[in-house]
């Protein structure tokens, strides 16, 4: 009878400094990852940048790190990469700090870190600069990961440019990366394809500058979902802002899950989908510009002078109420 060996796993030692830390970025990080100016190997990376840029730091800790549509890793760059895209900005360069618990198999830290090279991939950005900390076992969640990003600027969305009639959309189909998370961590399996939307945004957001849509404002519906979104930009522009909910596309299983749980989808979190303020003359091209990638992209409603401050849902009978700011915590880990 033969044994099946124990995976290789972090040790503390791999955080050391030393031989097993040199190995562990060399044989896995730098394979990965490397390009001209990581594999310099020097405590700081020399850029060169030209005119505005966009910076921009968050830290991953999503849990389960592996779920269907992505993983820690995907999200780690997608999430960054998009917050420069959503300041108009090209992304170009990261940095990435892991944190590793002690025991976490060298299979898993591979695969996140391969995801991360294939999302990197998607925007052209290169992990320039990174670091490595591994802690004792119960530190951690078996691993953190940190990215901050810097890109250059090729507009300027701001939320204070809004003006009544400009028309809102969103980029696809919401509420997907918060009901798979939700579905995960309650062991559900349900009948469909629902997945993560996690994905990086910045092909959308180049092709809509590239265009000439003049994006007055961007954001990536992530925490708080849509509805956070919306309302952040009413009152902190002191418009109000008027949604069909009809015309919010929403999945079945999304729909399904929170009819299930009672959540409202609308603040359901995102991981690849956005929000964006257009004039009204050009809503239809960027519409159409959207539905290039995805086909569930929709115009949901226009910014008006009544109700200032507050985001108004119309129902399919022709009810309204507020949609109000998410409160409370929905769901734990969700990036």
């Amino acid at each position: 009878m033969t044994s099946t060996p124990s995976p290789r796993r972090i040790q503390l030692s791999h955080g050391g400094g030393g031989v097993e830390m040199n190995q562990l970025i060399q044989k896995l990080f730098f394979k990965y990852l490397g390009n001209d100016i990581l594999l310099r190997d020097e405590d700081a990376a020399r850029l060169e940048m030209t005119g505005p840029i966009a910076f921009t730091t968050d830290s991953f800790t999503v849990s389960p790190r592996t779920f269907a549509g992505g993983d820690l890793g995907k999200i780690a760059i997608a999430g960054t990469v998009n917050d420069l895209a959503m300041a108009g900005a090209r992304p170009q360069y990261l940095s990435c700090g892991f944190i590793i618990e002690e025991g976490l198999t060298f299979s898993e830290l591979e695969q996140l870190v391969k995801s991360m090279a294939d999302e990197l991939a998607k925007s052209g950005a290169k992990i320039v600069c990174g670091d490595t900390k591994v802690v004792p076992k119960g530190a951690a969640d078996g691993v953190f990961i940190n990215t901050s990003g810097v890109g250059e600027c090729l507009a300027a969305p701001n939320w204070k440019s809004l003006e009544a009639g400009d028309l809102i959309l969103v980029s696809r189909d919401i509420g997907r990366h918060g009901a798979c998370i939700l579905a995960n961590r309650e062991g559900m399996s349900l009948e469909g394809n629902l997945s993560s939307d996690c994905a990086t945004l910045w092909p959308d957001v180049e092709r809509l500058l590239n265009a000439g849509i003049e994006v007055k404002a961007m954001r990536d519906a992530t925490r708080g979902g849509l509805a956070a979104v919306l309302n952040e930009w009413a009152n902190g522009r002191q418009l109000g802002i008027d949604v069909t909910q009809e015309q919010v596309p929403i999945t079945d299983e999304v729909q399904g899950l929170c009819e299930l749980f009672g959540f409202e989808p609308m603040e359901l979190a995102n991981e690849g989908t956005f929000v964006l303020a257009v004039p009204k003359e050009q809503g239809d091209a960027a519409l159409e510009i959207l539905r290039l990638s995805q086909p569930t992209a929709a115009i949901i409603g226009t910014v008006v002078e009544q109700h200032l401050g507050k985001v108004v849902l119309t129902s399919p009978w022709g009810s309204q109420r507020y949609l109000e700011l998410p409160k409370g915590e929905l769901l734990p880990r969700i990036c």
